[in-house]
């Protein structure tokens, strides 16, 4: 039996991607993975749509989200893995946090408009096919009408997390996240550790509940790989990985990161022992 491998770290067009569900799964099938998670930005939707088309590809789709949360004015970003992702409860609070983000998405245009940008709300969320609204469709509109180059010149010049138009995201905390995940019978992943570059803030998130940390990430050298794989067993916490797929081209490619699937297993008698 050849090896199975996966990507765990993907975002869709219903959150912050540009790829389709059925565009995510045609090339997971290209690139040879035999299993994916989807994790779109406090939202769900892609999920089912994933779900049913997956076994045409023969792909596992792992049921997944990613929730943003903040401390000491540090962003903390928590992978939820196996969820439970129809349960009534959890699908209000993300659509609380979606609420809050289409409120965002208003206030960051009308930032821009100090710029001499004229962006129409609407066509914003018109550029998202359903799910949450985020910076990447804002990103889109202002490549297609000409202000910027690029979607990263987009985040840099004006909508990035240190730049003129940005706008704070809805505040959870990282114990709240990781409740929510816990109470939808999921398993929360500390999400790419190198961006944090705090390692007592992560000895804390490790006792508040995380179950695992996400080793294998883009933005990790292999001398960070090894110090998490280190922290990983040395904690007894499930080792992750993936891409974080955004569908832009020549970077962060689908399945460019990709873990064993012994992992997946792993994370799946880790959820039954609970």
């Amino acid at each position: 039996m050849k090896n199975q491998f996966a990507d765990l770290h993907i975002h869709s067009s219903f959150s912050d991607g540009l790829f389709t569900p059925q565009e995510i799964l045609e090339k997971a099938k290209e690139v040879g993975l035999s299993c994916i998670a989807v994790t779109d930005h406090d939202c769900v939707d892609a999920l089912p749509l994933l779900i049913e088309k997956a076994p045409f590809y023969s792909i596992e789709v792992i049921p997944a989200v990613e929730l943003t949360s903040e401390v000491n004015d540090t962003e903390v970003h928590i992978l939820g893995y196996l969820i439970d992702y129809q349960e009534e409860k959890f699908i209000n609070k993300l659509r609380e946090i979606c609420s809050f983000r289409k409120e965002r998405m208003q206030k960051m245009i009308e930032k821009l408009r100090s710029f001499g940008i004229n962006i129409n709300y609407q066509e914003v969320l018109e550029e998202r096919v359903e799910g949450s609204v985020g910076r990447m469709h804002l990103a889109q509109i202002l490549l297609k009408h000409g202000y910027v180059k690029s979607i990263p010149e987009a985040f840099y010049k004006y909508i990035g997390n240190h730049a003129p138009c940005y706008v704070g995201r809805f505040k959870l905390n990282p114990s709240e996240a990781i409740r929510i995940i816990q109470e939808v019978k999921g398993i929360p992943v500390l999400a790419h550790p190198y961006k944090i570059n705090n390692d007592e803030l992560i000895e804390s998130l490790i006792r508040e509940g995380i179950k695992g940390i996400e080793v294998y990430h883009p933005d990790h050298s292999s001398l960070a790989m090894d110090n998490y794989l280190d922290l990983a067993k040395r904690n007894s916490l499930l080792v992750t990985g993936g891409s974080d797929c955004h569908g832009i081209k020549g970077k962060r490619e689908l399945g460019s990161i990709k873990i064993d699937y012994h992992w997946v297993e792993e994370m799946k008698e880790r959820r039954n022992d609970t």
